[in-house]
């Protein structure tokens, strides 16, 4: 007998158990889901972020300006010959310190030299002249009073000897003037300073409207700047003086900031006010002088004068790093007493060296940030890393 045995189902049976091999795949999959979402959940909130800060400073402080300002000599001489000749000698180093009476140039003295020697001669002359004048009045005189002369001869040998006598003064200027044309031809500083660049050379024939070269002072040196109409008459009753020639005992110092950004170490005083307003631009210039015992500073030198104006009572003051801007506006992040980050818009007013005086937003003693500006938002909650003294308060 021969059985046959036949399977049923065995297309459901392949299907479930495919089914059952796909759920113990995704078995393992959901278990790591289930844990990371377990770990999401159980992390701890981030710490507040860390900021220094400042305090605002309340205090009276001295508002300062700046104004560029252009230096010139104390004194500038410019050096012309008084006499025409041919420059045979340069008996200076260019740039270098002169002394007041210093030959600077040497004219050709010869002809001058002839000059006064015919002049001498001629004073010679002159005077001899006067000898025998005066010769013939003496002893016509005794002889016009016994009659044994004229009246007549006596008065010409009289009119004789005073023409002599003004001959002689005549030759005698001949003679001073020859004197100083022959001096002239050594061209000497009128000044204590520093010589410039030669505007001759040797053998160039010069005459008294040629600039050879110039001398300019520069111990002390001058400091020209324009301040406009409104802060003359602010600073008025302290840089203005009646005697042109004398400082102001109240005069603030004035400080030079060089073209390099640095400090020039000596102080300036300011000397005195232009006579009149320029109608063009509606400024006045100022004069200032400064020691310049190393002659560093040089004429025609660019640099900004610095000066104390008004006093600001009662000015708040905040670290300039503290103040953001943005699109014009300005802003300082406040922390409160709950250590909660306050965004105010604030109005900035002038610099005073490292600070920044605020005009509105903030109060005295209030605190705001000036490290970790960018950690922080309205409203955010902060940690205190330190209190940052206030620079320059």
């Amino acid at each position: 007998m021969q059985f046959t045995i036949r399977r049923r189902g065995n297309k459901n049976s392949r299907v479930l158990a495919e089914n059952h091999l796909s759920i113990l795949a995704l078995l393992p999959i959901a278990a790591i889901m289930f844990v990371g979402c377990q770990s999401q959940s159980a992390a701890p909130a981030p710490p507040p972020p860390e900021v220094e800060v400042a305090s605002v400073v309340q205090k009276d402080v001295p508002i300062y300006g700046e104004w560029v300002a252009t230096l010139d000599g104390y004194v500038n001489a410019q050096i012309q010959p008084q006499v025409t000749g041919y420059i045979i000698q340069q008996s200076y180093k260019e740039g270098s310190f002169v002394r007041k009476g210093q030959m600077l140039f040497q004219i050709d003295p010869r002809p001058f030299q002839a000059v006064l020697d015919q002049a001498k001669a001629q004073l010679a002359q002159a005077q001899a002249q006067l000898g025998k004048t005066q010769l013939d009045v003496d002893r016509d005189t005794p002889l016009a009073k016994e009659r044994a002369i004229a009246q007549s001869q006596l008065d010409n040998d009289i009119q004789a000897n005073l023409a002599a006598k003004a001959a002689v003064k005549s030759a005698e200027a001949q003679v001073e003037q020859a004197e100083l044309n022959l001096e002239f031809t050594h061209v000497t500083s009128l000044v204590d300073g520093i010589a410039g660049i030669a505007q001759v050379q040797i053998g160039n024939l010069v005459n008294p409207t040629a600039i050879l070269t110039s001398v300019s002072q520069v111990n002390p040196i001058k400091a020209y700047f324009p301040i406009s109409e409104q802060e003359y008459m602010h600073f008025a009753e302290r840089i203005n003086s009646h005697n042109q020639q004398e400082v102001p005992s109240d005069a603030p110092p004035v400080d030079l900031i060089l073209a390099d950004g640095s400090v020039y170490p000596h102080k300036g005083t300011l000397l005195l006010t232009d006579r009149q307003v320029d109608v063009t631009t509606g400024s006045i210039r100022v004069v200032c002088a400064f020691p310049n015992p190393k002659n560093i500073l040089r004429p025609g030198q660019f640099g900004r004068v610095r000066a104390a104006g008004d006093i600001r009572s009662g000015a708040l003051l905040v670290p300039q790093r503290s103040v953001t801007e943005l699109q014009g506006s300005y802003q300082v992040a406040v922390v409160g007493n709950d250590n909660k980050v306050s965004i105010r818009p604030v109005k900035v007013g002038e610099r005073v060296g490292a600070m920044w005086v605020l005009e509105s937003g903030v109060k005295a003693d209030e605190v705001v940030i000036v490290e970790g500006l960018q950690k922080v938002r309205d409203g955010s909650i902060v940690k205190v890393k330190q209190t940052t003294p206030t620079k320059g308060s």
